[in-house]
């Protein structure tokens, strides 16, 4: 079975897709960062609203961000791929 071309709009929606969970994860963990960071500020009088409204917007913001970028380099990657393709031919998988 050699693949020989892809739809890349099918490939970039199911990748930007995964990228955004990827996102998803990247921004609860840096949300967790800055909910510790705002705690231990906390105790010097300083305001904890900087922390706080950026974690939340780290769990917005970051999976739009990685949704949106994996799409599009998705997009541009699937179509080089059909250019480089149609020249030295697909890639050859072996199913059983």
């Amino acid at each position: 079975m050699v693949i020989k071309r892809v739809s890349p709009m099918s490939v970039a929606k199911i990748a930007g897709l995964l990228y955004a969970v990827v996102g998803l994860a990247i921004g609860g963990f840096v949300s967790l960062l800055a909910m510790v960071g705002g705690a231990i500020g906390g105790d010097s009088g300083g305001s904890s609203f900087f922390p706080a409204l950026f974690g939340v917007g780290s769990v917005i913001l970051f999976p739009l961000f990685y949704g949106c970028l994996g799409f599009v380099m998705t997009a541009i990657s699937a179509w080089l791929y059909n250019v480089v393709a149609s020249v030295v031919g697909g890639v050859q998988l072996d199913v059983q």
